[in-house]
């Protein structure tokens, strides 16, 4: 089991004749997924192909997702359009927007975010990694990668990822795999400060997944969402939680890297995340190497197994 796409999820790519949208068009297909179709208005008619597959491209996700049966979609939009492409899934009526692109005014979604309340598509993004289902196959090929997470790198099994950062949550997958430790899922909400799904709406879900058996939580500095949902996750998850902030070293008032990364308050400090972080029951890595090791400390406090 796995929470928000599974291998069976049909995905559209809008961009899909951009070169960044073509090329992880092409990573998705090699790991399993199942792109069935592409967006690229003005576009329509045309085919995408690679390896054998031909994805049909249309001039809108809503031709698409009548055509195709698609209920996701991933985009690859330049900034200045990013905006109107989530809201032509919402008008869609999919079921999730994932918007990889970087860099989509605030404005822009802030209107988004507006447009959006009560719908139902969920929105993961924008500025993110993507979400990745590990499968079965070699190289765990077989699963759902949606985005520009490295798929290789994923193994299946029980553990949820979350992150803000994209380099992190590929590290942290990373170390999980080499000691022999499966994911569930693994989620990059992104770096930015107007998003779609919070640290602790996924928390949530791997909470309420029973193929979900622990959980790793990647923040930083910035805001206050990494501290909801520990409180969260201290009254209401009884699962093993390890959880990593970073910009530990980062001055006051600046912004650091992350559009989100900029600290404004006293709780948005890594030292005052960390020490919420314990306070809550969650085992802390020191470092962004001991994220896998720090999940196998609380798992073992905790009684349970990974593999």
């Amino acid at each position: 089991m796995s929470i928000l796409i599974s291998p069976d999820t049909k995905i559209i790519v809008q961009g899909i004749t951009g070169a960044f949208g073509a090329k992880h068009a092409q990573l998705s297909l090699d790991y399993g997924t199942k792109v069935v179709a592409g967006v690229t208005p003005g576009k329509g008619g045309q085919c995408f192909e690679h390896n054998g597959a031909k994805v049909p491209i249309y001039n809108s996700v809503a031709d698409a997702a009548k055509a195709t049966g698609a209920t996701v979609s991933v985009i690859f939009v330049p900034p200045p359009f990013a905006g109107d492409a989530i809201l032509e899934c919402v008008d869609a009526g999919l079921d999730l927007a994932v918007a990889i692109t970087e860099g989509i005014p605030i404005k822009d979604m802030v209107r988004v975010k507006r447009a959006m309340a009560g719908s139902k598509t969920r929105l993961v993004g924008p500025n993110c990694p993507g979400i990745v289902t590990p499968g079965t196959g070699k190289d765990s090929n077989g699963g759902c990668r949606i985005g520009i997470a490295p798929g290789y790198i994923h193994q299946k099994g029980h553990v949820g990822v979350v992150s803000r950062s994209g380099t992190l949550t590929y590290e942290a997958v990373f170390q999980l795999t080499s000691k022999g430790i499966g994911q569930s899922t693994s989620v990059g909400i992104g770096g930015d400060p107007v998003n779609g799904t919070s640290h602790l709406d996924v928390i949530k879900l791997f909470n309420a997944d029973p193929d979900t058996h622990a959980i790793i939580l990647i923040g930083e500095i910035g805001g206050n969402a990494e501290v909801e949902a520990a409180r969260w996750i201290k009254a209401h998850c009884k699962k093993p939680v390890a959880g990593f902030i970073a910009g530990a070293t980062a001055p006051a008032g600046r912004r650091m890297g992350h559009a989100g990364a900029i600290v404004g308050g006293a709780e948005d400090t890594a030292a005052a995340k960390i020490a919420v972080f314990k306070e809550c029951g969650i085992e802390v890595a020191v470092t962004p190497s001991d994220m896998a090791d720090a999940l196998l400390r609380s798992a073992k406090a905790k009684g349970v197994t990974l593999s």
